[in-house]
């Protein structure tokens, strides 16, 4: 229904035993109802463990890197593979954001169930059944804009192939991939082999070439030396490709990069890039920021380089609530790698909540180690059992994707919202 509202079936959702840590009492209420009694996190009747998004900190980093991005004149395409929550999509969309970056064909059909309407697939793609999909959707949808990479002409073949037995009466919109080395993840290793897929692209009538773009984060032994050399290798690619014409009819060119941790590079490379045929969408790719983190991306970050640029803060907190103390020294909180990220670092505690709702730093008080459904405490300072230890968590990628359901509240705890995840 025009005008209808893409997200509101996710308000309608029933509270049951599909999402962990919310109050037990919730069952069978719809969200939005549970939104409306603006419970508290602490006395609410959540149990332990709950991942909580911050509303405030996750509202700062919306709005900075909405401002970040007008300020070096780049459009922005926020990979939503982090979060894999429409709800933040359209969040992002609000905030300016020209589209979303997904990964692969289930995360394009969340993304089109909830009404996004344009997507970077930051890979190639060349399964049937979801070119099938995709040429479906943008036959149906005029307005729908779909761009993905190409990184070889096997790739490019069976594009073709497919989309020519699906019928497509528009063509895909792709974009040469260039890697960022030998050795990094995926796209064509040498210019001479993005002139081939060009080629192969330009000979295929199912497909169109808009731009290319790759994936400064592969770069080998990464540094703002040997990202920039390679940032300035895609758009010498781009400027070469539009000198020989492969531009030629489109109302702009396609030019994209930018993971979590040298979008400052790209800024800087992408202002330098002279003036083309056709006006040129600058597009970065950032995920992480959305919600930051206590760990990797503390560190990457390229504010870390410019800070007069700002600043994101970390936005989620995992409670979770000591249940034994069996040893002087040792405890156990009852979260674990079911419920925590723990690919790059360890949870951090940061905040104790004794059983009088009183709060104080965790200081003293290290994770160690993680089993399944606990968190292995070294404490040199006093914890009690039942008290809930407030943890920061590292790589917001695997924090997302263990929680289906998570809450958003204010500093003093009340919860604002539901954020709705599909993984």
């Amino acid at each position: 229904m025009a005008g209808a509202d893409p997200l509101a079936s996710l308000a309608e959702e029933r509270i049951d035993h599909r999402f962990k840590g919310l109050p037990p009492d919730a069952a069978g209420a719809t969200v939005a109802a549970l939104t409306a009694e603006h419970r508290n996190l602490f006395d609410g009747g959540f149990t332990t463990p709950v991942l909580a998004l911050s509303a405030e900190r996750l509202q700062h980093n919306l709005a900075l890197m909405e401002t970040y991005t007008q300020r070096h004149g780049l459009a922005f395409a926020p990979h939503g593979k982090t979060s894999m929550a429409p709800q933040l999509f359209h969040r992002q969309l609000a905030h300016g954001a020209w589209g979303i970056t997904l990964a692969v064909p289930h995360q394009v059909a969340v993304a089109r169930a909830f009404g996004v309407p344009r997507v970077f697939l930051a890979n190639e793609l060349v399964d049937p059944a979801a070119l099938r999909r995709i040429s479906q959707e943008l036959d149906a949808d005029p307005d729908f804009r779909f761009v993905c990479y190409a990184d070889s002409t096997a790739g490019v073949a069976l594009m073709d192939a497919a989309l020519a037995e699906a019928g497509a009466s528009r063509p895909v919109d792709v974009v040469v991939e260039l890697a960022a080395g030998e050795g990094a993840r995926t796209g064509a290793r040498s210019e001479a082999e993005c002139e081939a897929i060009a080629a192969a692209v330009a000979a295929a009538p199912t497909l169109r070439l808009v731009g290319v773009a790759g994936y400064e984060g592969e770069v080998p032994d990464a540094s703002t030396e040997t990202v920039t050399a390679w940032l300035r290798r895609l758009t010498a690619l781009a400027a070469a490709f539009d000198a020989a014409g492969r531009f030629d009819g489109l109302s702009e060119i396609v030019v994209s990069a930018g993971g979590s941790a040298w979008f400052d590079a790209v800024a800087d490379v992408f202002a330098e890039l002279p003036p083309l045929s056709r006006p040129v969408l600058k597009l970065l790719r950032s995920g992480a920021y959305v919600s930051h983190d206590d760990g990797a991306y503390r560190e990457k970050t390229p504010f870390n380089r410019v800070p007069e640029e700002g600043a994101l803060q970390a936005a989620f907190t995992l409670w979770a609530q000591v249940v034994s103390r069996p040893e002087p020294g040792q405890a156990f909180l009852n979260a674990g790698k079911r419920d925590a990220a723990f690919d790059l670092h360890l949870p951090q505690p940061h905040t104790v909540r004794s059983l009088d709702g009183a709060t104080r730093p965790a200081d003293g008080i290290t994770v160690t180690a993680l089993s399944d459904q606990h968190a292995w405490v070294r404490t040199e300072a006093p914890v009690e059992v039942g008290e809930w230890v407030g943890l920061g968590l590292s790589h917001p990628c695997t924090i997302f994707d263990k929680w289906q359901l998570i809450p958003e509240t204010t500093a003093d705890g009340t919860v604002t919202g539901y954020v709705r995840t599909f993984f």
